[in-house]
Parts: structure tokens; sequence; C-alpha cells
């Protein structure tokens, strides 16, 4: 919105940044994927890891773009051979040799005997045997034009191998002329100088646009800054050493013989020389001289293409390193982004600024919590996971037709439900009014009238009266079997989604009622619900059901007034109890005291009018016989089920007891 002076406002798209009026980006479905693997034993930085590896929302993962980059690493490595400067100047020079030969062969002078002499003297290597010629007086043409040939063919490879594109550049100059070398000599000097001056730390900014008006036309990547030009002539370098690296002894001898006589012969050994040396020293991280993968392809390659090959391979490497995010300290700002769009694409690049919104946009808005280095939940995530599991938890309750939700009854003292239903004889609510009216509306809208008739006609089957709630408080301890054993059968994730599920249908659907989340193995423990979705399985031996039974008592006679309830998750018999110091003990197979102190506090419990169901896990003789048997004492019942479906039975026994109750 733009102010116009006398005209008013005028409205056009925002450009003043992100959009403020756009909806917040949606983490929902992240939230719950990072908790389903917390919720599983997974440290939140794991899981987090994890989804970013796998993607979502039709995005690619690191996962599936680093197997595209391996994909694209494996075509790469197919390009060529490295030797294929080298077998050219060796075919070139068989040609001239051969030719020479033809023409000295008719010639009875002792100048041509002498002539063939010389060349059968020359040396079995290639680059001696070019370097023995370089003075030869060729009295064929072909032959001549064909060690022409070798000279520009190494001319152009050498310095294409040094700076990409080169070859080109020269080709557009006319290279054969000494203009264009002298070009290409000042261009070497101009760059060592303005390398010496970025390495002294001087500030090189007009050097660089100077250089880049002069010599602009020998770098077609046309960098932007001197950093840039630096990390293209750098990297290019270091690949041109390990492409080197990767030829056998011999052909690394011939190539290095024939590439230093080349520049020896243009006038560049020793700035050339100077040149690597200033790109080390501003670049020393690269891997300078060493060996890694090169292409082994089928057709050479010259040598300014083998350099570019082998620079793609390391490029491809490093992006499938950086994707891997396997190493210490990894982030996905590692990631370079013009690496992988010049790899993959510009698709690519965008998957990869999703995963990096949505892993910024989790501690943004407040999911996740660093502290100290380590990611945490937060408490709003830890709430999300509860309402996500109690979603489920419904889901599956109204599939299989067992849903049962709070029963909604007569009285007119309690809370509107904001539901109505049809009134019946003896019903005392009050009448909605609005319903009702629109009941005798729709059932005459058909019926004919008289003009002056606009009454409306309201019938008994109209009326609907408003439904109320009559609800009593319960006070629920939920007591949660942390021994290792949990972990082992696979159950322990569920079991925390169960706790999480129930604890956020209590808080937010009955916040009249009172939860306690009780954890036990060798000892119990009161769990906060900020605190379970991390929380780890007990690796100390014991199943202290009497400690966790003491706890959920102190909880009950806390909440006097309110309708207790007790939920006991388990997987094996009690195993351990405390001693009358306080002491943990445990013991396998069960003692009768272990047995006989926590079916004591199940009395207890039951005196204290509490009801308590067990959720076994296991269908072990032993445990199956000791629930059935406390829960006969304490008046309530025994499940079995699937450890995919123990939210489904917790929640909707929590919900039938609280109907229960609330019928006496």
């Amino acid at each position: 919105m733009v102010r116009r002076p006398g005209k008013g406002y005028r409205y056009g798209r925002w450009r003043g940044g992100p959009d403020p009026l756009a909806p917040p980006y949606d983490l929902g479905g992240a939230v719950d994927e990072i908790g389903d693997s917390v919720l599983a034993g997974s440290g939140v930085r794991e899981a987090l890891r994890e989804l970013l590896r796998r993607g979502m929302d039709g995005r690619r993962g690191l996962d599936e773009l680093r197997r595209s980059v391996r994909e694209r690493l494996r075509q790469a490595r197919s390009a060529g051979r490295m030797d294929g400067t080298l077998e050219e100047v060796r075919e070139l020079l068989d040609r001239a040799v051969e030719a020479e030969r033809r023409e000295l062969f008719p010639d009875p002078d002792d100048a041509a005997r002498l002539a063939e002499a010389e060349l059968d003297a020359l040396p079995d290597d290639t680059a001696g045997a070019v370097r023995a010629l370089k003075e030869y007086p060729w009295r064929s043409d072909e032959a001549r034009q064909a060690y022409d040939r070798i000279q520009d063919l190494l001319r152009h490879e050498v310095l294409d191998s040094s700076f990409q594109g080169m070859k080109q550049a020269l080709q557009a100059m006319q290279d054969g002329d000494s203009a264009a070398m002298q070009q290409v000599k000042d261009m070497v000097a101009d760059l060592s100088a303005l390398l010496d001056a970025h390495n002294r730390g001087e500030d090189t900014d007009q050097q660089f646009a100077d250089f880049m008006d002069e010599h602009g036309q020998f770098f077609p990547d046309d960098p932007q800054s001197v950093d840039e030009l630096i990390d293209s002539l750098a990297r290019r370098a270091a690949a041109q050493e390990r492409m080197i690296a990767g030829l056998s002894p011999e052909q690394r001898a011939e190539l290095a013989d024939l590439m230093a006589q080349t520049m020896q012969d243009m006038g560049l050994a020793s700035e050339m020389a100077h040149l690597q040396d200033a790109l080390r020293q501003a670049r020393p991280d690269l891997p300078w001289g060493q060996r890694g993968q090169v292409p082994d392809g089928e057709q050479g390659l010259g040598l300014g293409d083998a350099t570019s090959a082998v620079a793609e391979l390391a490029d491809l490497e490093a992006l499938s390193n950086q994707l891997s995010q396997g190493y210490a300290g990894a982030s996905l700002a590692d990631v370079d982004e013009e690496l992988l769009q010049r790899a993959l694409g510009r698709p690519a690049v965008d998957d990869l600024a999703a995963l990096r919104q949505m892993e910024r946009e989790l501690e943004r808005q407040g999911y996740l919590n660093r502290t100290d280095g380590r990611l945490e939940l937060s408490p709003k995530a830890v709430r999300r996971l509860g309402a996500t599991a109690l979603r489920r938890v419904f889901a599956e309750l109204d599939a299989t037709g067992r849903g049962e939700h709070d029963v909604a009854d007569a009285g007119a003292a309690g809370e509107l439900t904001g539901a109505s239903r049809e009134w019946h004889f003896g019903d005392e609510q009050p009448l909605d009014v609005v319903r009702t009216v629109r009941n005798a509306v729709l059932r005459t809208a058909g019926d004919p009238r008289l003009d002056a008739d606009r009454g409306v006609r309201i019938a008994v089957e109209d009326f609907e009266v408003v439904e109320t709630e009559r609800r009593t408080g319960a006070a629920v301890a939920l007591l949660v079997d942390l021994s290792y054993s949990m972990a082992l059968r696979g159950t322990w994730g569920a079991a925390k989604s169960t706790a999480m599920a129930l604890h956020s249908l209590v808080t937010t659907r009955f916040p009249q009622d009172a939860i306690q989340i009780i954890g036990f193995s060798s000892t119990a423990q009161v769990l906060r619900p900020e605190t379970l979705a991390e929380l780890s399985v007990d690796t100390l031996q014991g199943t202290n059901l009497q400690h966790g039974l003491i706890l959920a008592r102190r909880f009950l006679a806390r909440h006097k007034d309110a309708e207790p309830v007790v939920l006991v998750v388990t997987d094996g018999e009690p195993t351990a109890h405390l001693e009358d110091d306080g002491t943990p003990f445990f013991c396998w197979p069960p003692m009768p005291e272990t047995i006989a102190r926590t079916v004591a506090e199940v009395e207890r419990v039951a005196r204290s009018g509490a009801t308590m169901n067990v959720f076994a896990l296991d269908p072990e003789p032993g445990l199956v016989h000791f629930v059935h048997d406390i829960t006969q004492r304490a008046g309530g019942r025994v499940f079995t089920p699937d450890s995919n479906r123990l939210g489904e039975y917790v929640v909707a026994d929590y919900l039938r007891t609280r109907r229960g109750r609330r019928s006496r």
C-alpha cells in the first residue's frame, strides 16, 4: 500500500521482503515424523537427520539427491581415458616420421642417408622424440605440417588444462600469430601480480576489475570477484595434479616432459610455476597432489578435457560427501549449491532449499530447542505429539466401531456440549429454540398457507433440547513399564505414544480430571510429558510395580474428591521391590516376598476405591496369572492388546471407566 498525496492509496504486490500475511510454514507433518522416531527410541538430532535424509511433501531428501549424484559420478567415470593427448601426439609423430622417410627414400644423396639415420636414432619415448625433432630440417611438407600440429596441440592442451576455455579463446584469436601468444603472456603476468597482491592481504577489487577488463576473454565463466577467480583456477590446478597422478609412471613422465617443453617454448615456464605456487598459497585446503578418482572410459581425452573430467569427478565426490552428512559437525549449510546445480539442475537446489527451510522453521516456530548444542523437543512439540497420538487413537476407535467419546447426560446445571438432540418426555434440559424453530420451518415449508398467515406452527416432534454434561472429576494414574524388555519386544514406542495420547486427552478434553504418568523399572519415578518423548528405557534390571503403585496411591490421595483410575502397562511380572530401608531389590525368577509386597500395595490401592486395569503386553503364563490375580483383588480387568493397538485400548478403557463412574 502506497500513499499518494491528494490521491489516496494505491494497492499492489508486497515488495518489502517475505509476505507478512502469508500463512506460517506448515511443519505438522515434519513434527509428527520426528516425534514418531523419537518415541521409537531415536534422539532428536538423529530423528531430524533421518527426516532430512528421507525428505517429505514431494521434495527429495538427502539420500535421493546423493543417489542421483552417485549416478552422475558413475557416468563421469566413463568419460574417457586421460592419455588422449599423448596418443594423439604419438600418431602425429609417427605420421611425420613416415612422411619424411617417404620423402628421403628416393634421394641417393648422402645427406638423405644421414637424415634417415637421425630418424632411426630418435628416442623411444614420445617426449624425447618431439624434443629431438625440434630443430630437424624437414624435407616433407606433410611431415612439417604434422610436426607443427604437434606443437599447436600441445600449446592448446597445456594452456587449456590450466585455464578452462583457453583453447577456444586462442582459436578465436587466431593463435598462430605472435600477438595472440603475447596476450597470453601478458595475462599470466598480470594474473600472477593479482594473486600475489591478494595473498599479501591487499585490497584487490580495482586490480581485479582492471584485470577482467583487459583479459576477460580468457575466462568464459565470468568470475565476479577475485575469490571466484582464484577458486576456479585453484580447483582446476588441483584437478590437473590429480589427473597427472592418475597416469602410469611412464605416461606421467612423458606428459610432464612434453608440458615442460611446451611451457619453455612459450616462455611461460617460470610464470606458470609461480602461478601454481600462488594458487596453493591462496587455497591450501584443496587436495593438492592427492590421488583421486579419474575417468577410465574408452575414448582418449585431450589434456584440457581430461583435467575438466577429473575436476568434475572431484566436485561430484565432494558433493556426495556433503550430502552424506556423515562427518562430525555436518550441516545442510555445507552443501555447495553451485556444485549441486551443475550436477543435478535447479530442481535439486529447490529441494535442498526446502530442507533447509524446514530445518530452520522447526527452531524458529519453537518446535525444537537448542541447549548447549543439543537439540530437544520443546513443550509445544510435545503437545503436538500428544494431540497427534490421540488423533490416531480415535481414528482407530472410529474405524473399528468401538469409538467412545464423552456421553451427554441430562442435567440443566451441566456444561453445554454444543450439540442438541430430539426432546423426549421427562427431559429437563433447556430447549434449543433456534433448532426447534428451524425444524418447524423445514417441516411446514411445503404446506399451503394464506398470505396473512406468517406464523410458524411448531409440533412436538420439532422440539430439540440442548445437551449438557454432568461430570465428576477423575484422577488418573498411568503406570508404564520402563524395563529393558519393553525395548527388546518393540513395545516401548507404543507405550510412550499411548501415555502422551492419554495425557493429551485428559488435559484438553477433560480439564477437570488430573493425570500423572509414572514409569517403573528397578524403581519408579513420576514422568513429565516434556521428558517422556525422549525418555529411554532403563537398562537396570527389575520391574518394580510395588514402587509404582506407592506413587500412584500418593497421587490419588491428593485428589480425594476425584474418581480414582489406575491403569498399568507392563510386559512382565514384578521382579523387584523396595526393602524396608527404601533400597530396591531385584531377583529373577520373582521371589515370594516381591509378589507379596506388590499384592499388598494392590490391595491398598483397591481400598482407596480405585479400579485397576492392567494391559499385559506379553502372553507369558506367569504374567497372565499374576495380573488376573491382582485385577480380581482390585475389581479391574486384564487386556492383552497387540502393541499397535495399545493406545486404542487404554484410551477406550479410560473413557469407559469415566462413563461408568459418572453413571453411579
